[in-house]
């Protein structure tokens, strides 16, 4: 759901590719950036103001993206065809909340700060450490050295995710992710937003660890973005039998986000990877060959979020994460769900067949609409190596 701590690209191999983008990025930056940091007094704090004026033009193109591709083949092959997408409506407005605001600023005021304290330079450069140290014939292969690092940061995001689900007050915040009962291209973003912040932690922690210069790899950051985002996107896709075991499709990430079956009630714990789906297939939780099912969850208290906007959204998380982090119960491992008091409670007390007779009954679910199965219905849940 979280990109990497990135700097952009450099300049000069950009607008090679795209003539004008240089350009572009220094408008931006002198009539919107400049003058926006000045009005709240953080000129100077915030790094290259060229930067974040890059970061939000490829964030736009990115929106452009998804709009323009991903949400047009959602009405091409649908997964589930929905009668109306008003629970979709708020997906979007987060989705642009944080591409083209929060993110940007949160990189650039809090982030970039920490990555010069641990080592980063004024000029986007990082000093050498980490994995370039490990293996110095790395520094010659810029793309290699990117993959090396990619691959190592989608395996902590896999573990991170894992416990994301695992811990109850982080699955507290994590929930409101997996609450939307219609996902969509743009359910990717949705999240808490103290839930993005740990996650960014994580990950930039990862970053610096591992020593990776990033200036080099906006673009490529842009393209694991938009894997993601098309993992989320309500398509009936697969990348085939050889490639879905390797890269995250629509059809594979859609399992993780399956609402609970009453009489397979661990079936959706599968399928954590981000990008790479390896991760999944090596640690025995790659689930493949199921049809396509309703999304959302069961739990009625983090289902509720779909009556809800961006503030109620955030406030029932934050609800839930304090009545889960300040009891003893909030920090064993577990499934959980959360009671009226927002307390976790396991979820062998709910009746998940009386549950799931609700859903069906709710005419904005998707199970009360029409779903296209998928041709294979074969379970195979891969056995770790």
């Amino acid at each position: 759901m979280v990109r990497p701590v990135a700097r952009m690209a450099t300049m000069a191999k950009v607008d090679g590719m795209f003539p004008g983008w240089a350009h572009l990025v220094d408008w931006t930056s002198a009539h919107a950036i400049v003058p926006f940091l000045g009005l709240l007094h953080l000129t100077g704090l915030a790094g290259d103001p060229r930067e974040i004026a890059e970061a939000i033009l490829i964030s736009i193109l990115q929106v452009l993206i998804i709009a323009c591709l991903f949400r047009p083949l959602e009405s091409l092959m649908p997964a589930e065809r929905w009668t109306d997408r008003r629970l979709t409506r708020v997906d979007w407005q987060y989705t642009l909340m944080m591409l083209l605001g929060i993110f940007p600023m949160f990189s650039y005021l809090v982030l970039t700060p920490i990555s010069h304290l641990f080592g980063g330079d004024d000029d986007g450069t990082t000093t050498a450490s980490g994995i370039a140290l490990w293996i110095p014939g790395l520094n010659g292969h810029p793309l290699l050295l990117f993959l090396v690092y990619y691959a190592i940061y989608d395996l902590v995001y896999y573990w991170m995710h894992r416990l994301q689900h695992a811990l109850p007050w982080w699955w507290a915040l994590h929930s409101m992710h997996h609450s939307t009962r219609q996902m969509s291209c743009w359910t990717n973003d949705r999240g808490s937003l103290v839930d993005g912040f740990l996650q960014s932690m994580v990950l930039a922690a990862v970053g610096l660890f591992i020593g990776v210069a990033p200036t080099e790899f906006a673009w490529l950051m842009l393209l694991g973005e938009l894997v993601q985002n098309f993992s989320h996107a309500n398509v009936r896709v697969r990348f085939g039998p050889v490639l879905d075991r390797v890269l995250v499709s629509p059809v594979f990430h859609r399992l993780h986000h399956m609402r609970v079956d009453p009489d397979r009630p661990t079936l959706h714990d599968c399928n954590y990877g981000q990008v790479f789906a390896i991760w999944d297939t090596l640690f025995g939780t790659a689930l493949h060959g199921e049809p396509v099912r309703p999304t959302g969850v069961g739990d009625p208290m983090v289902d509720a979020d779909n009556d809800k906007g961006l503030v109620g959204l955030h406030w029932a998380a934050l609800r839930r994460f304090w009545g889960a982090v300040t009891c003893r119960a909030g920090w064993r491992l577990g499934d959980v769900a959360f009671s009226e008091a927002h307390r976790p409670i396991p979820v062998s007390e709910l009746d998940l067949h009386a549950l799931e007779g609700m859903h069906a009954s709710m005419p904005s679910t998707p199970a009360a609409i029409s779903i296209t199965v998928e041709p294979s219905t074969e379970q195979t849940r891969t056995a770790s190596a």
